[in-house]
């Protein structure tokens, strides 16, 4: 199976840099790993978007868009569990 590329829009980018002490490293990791399994047990399809994936990372939630065409992970937002679905 091929790997997945991952791009990471601005303001993913942003919410990433903002993270702390561990937390900033276990989200890259969690990055990583979605290059070689984009839908990992535990992801969840998003209720009322076609196409858009989370994952958790601790008390922080990683949305996502997969394509399966041309094979790329969008990652759209990171946040903590309390304001990342707003």
């Amino acid at each position: 199976m091929a790997s997945y590329e991952i791009e990471i829009s601005r303001t993913a980018e942003r919410q990433l840099k903002k993270l702390v002490g561990e937390e900033q490293p276990r989200v890259v990791r969690a990055l990583q790993a979605l290059a070689d399994q984009p839908r990992p047990r535990g992801a969840r399809k998003l209720t009322g978007f076609d196409d858009v994936f989370r994952i958790r990372v601790g008390r922080w939630r990683v949305l996502y868009t997969v394509s399966d065409t041309r094979l790329v992970i969008l990652v759209l937002k990171i946040g903590h569990r309390k304001d990342v679905y707003r």
